[in-house]
């Protein structure tokens, strides 16, 4: 993947994770669009800074996606990265019957909001030169944190979708995979101060240099996701799946 001269797309790009990335790319010579649902904090992700824009977006609806993929392409005619970072996570007891309410919003924000934006942009992005298609999953792909299992099946099914992809775009689009492991940001409460978890500074500055090798991985793994990724490869997913549930 080139990382200076692109246009990129960024979902999610109102914290954590998405907003640095967003700032990294920015850094290195790209015109970077952050997009989200709360525009108060895409317009903080690029405050002061030249060659970044905010859109917001409601992937949960299939119009909404189509008009925005629309506008992205009307306003950004040389679009040629998505990264596809957005998600949200919540523990589930599937001890009892509840309502499945947030179990369908992971789904759709997770699953189907990739699959949406990347259906609505697969035609521009196959026009251009040096296109990619980065999709952030994670660790919990591989080894499912029990306590949420909805959020651990949308990333095995992204990390499968993107399987399917990377094989399907071969030759005209370029597909990664991004894997993070637990790190601190604010995706559950409490989490971007949570002992354990790795700090987003140290995160961020592995990961760009991961995207800086040539070629580019077709995986970005920071060292310490290696032990979920390769759990089941390397005979220990069944003490992976204990530590993570005893953490």
């Amino acid at each position: 993947m080139k990382t200076a001269g692109n246009t990129i797309l960024i979902t999610g790009g109102g914290s954590g994770i998405g907003r640095e990335l967003a700032r990294r790319f920015n850094d290195l010579g790209n015109t970077v669009i952050v997009a989200g649902r709360r525009l108060p904090a895409l317009q903080d992700t690029i405050d002061g800074r030249t060659g970044m824009h905010a859109m917001p977006v409601d992937i949960e609806a299939p119009e909404a996606v189509r008009a925005f993929a629309g506008r992205v392409i009307a306003e950004f005619p040389s679009l040629n990265v998505l990264i596809n970072n957005a998600g949200i996570m919540h523990r589930e007891d599937l001890t009892r019957s509840r309502e499945l309410g947030k179990a369908e919003d992971t789904i759709v924000t997770n699953l189907l909001g990739p699959i949406r934006l990347i259906n609505a942009l697969v035609d521009q992005l196959r026009t251009q030169p040096d296109a990619a298609i980065v999709n952030v999953t994670s660790g919990l792909a591989f080894v499912p944190l029990c306590h949420t299992p909805t959020y651990n099946a949308t990333k095995a099914a992204l990390h499968s979708y993107t399987v399917s992809l990377r094989d399907q775009l071969k030759g005209s689009v370029e597909v990664i995979e991004l894997v993070p492991p637990a790190v601190q940001t604010e995706l559950t409460p409490g989490q971007s101060t949570r002992d354990g978890y790795m700090p987003l500074n140290a995160f961020i500055g592995e990961v760009m240099t991961l995207f800086l090798r040539r070629p580019t991985p077709k995986e970005i793994l920071v060292n310490r996701v290696e032990f979920l990724r390769w759990a089941e490869r390397d005979g220990h997913f069944e003490q992976a799946v204990e530590l993570l549930s005893a953490h």
